[in-house]
């Protein structure tokens, strides 16, 4: 599928026209984010703890000579903290438009933004969706703030999380982390 194709409205979509997800848990709950924004997924490794950040951000991490901050989905979500366990996972994922972030982009192609880290207890495999298998999002009762959720997708009888990564990750957030987490030389 082209990059077109997955940043197009879902609105026009038809079954030959899915868009692929990562779908991960949470805290017994499934959730996925569209593949569009993710770059890359890591084994959980130490974290570097930056003082004097938000509580959702459990710490930075070197990624290739970067520090890459990771956010806690658990704490971000308001339940509890990420246990640590063999499957937890960092799934990187690439903002556009960071103020300040100071990524010209032009090596990456990418484009300005900024990387950033997200943990979660474990990483189940990626799903493709149509437009028909995903409800709007609820604006109650999903126990996570009613902006941080693009859809409901259908699988099986059950409902996966999709998450708006904009909202989840806001700028005016991730705009006080490019200023609290220092650029690496």
């Amino acid at each position: 599928m082209s990059v077109e194709a997955a940043a197009r409205g879902r609105g026009d979509a038809t079954a030959d026209d899915a868009t692929r997800y990562l779908t991960f848990t949470l805290n017994g709950e499934s959730y996925a984010l569209d593949i569009f924004h993710i770059t890359e997924i890591l084994e959980y490794r130490n974290l570097t703890v930056v003082p004097m950040t938000p509580d959702f951000v459990r710490g930075v991490i070197n990624l290739r000579g970067r520090a890459v901050p990771v956010i806690d989905l658990a704490i971000r979500f308001a339940k509890g903290a990420t246990s640590i366990a063999r499957r937890t996972s960092i799934i990187i994922v690439h903002i556009r438009g960071m103020p300040g972030s100071g990524d010209a982009g032009a090596a990456d192609g990418r484009g300005a933004g900024q990387d950033i880290g997200i943990l979660v207890d474990a990483v189940s495999k990626v799903e493709a969706f149509t437009a028909e298998d995903i409800e709007p999002a609820p604006s109650f009762g999903a126990g996570i703030r009613a902006d941080f959720i693009s859809g409901m997708a259908k699988r099986d009888n059950d409902f996966i999380i999709v998450l708006d990564i904009d909202h989840v990750l806001s700028l005016s957030d991730m705009a006080d982390l490019a200023t609290a987490i220092p650029e690496e030389s």
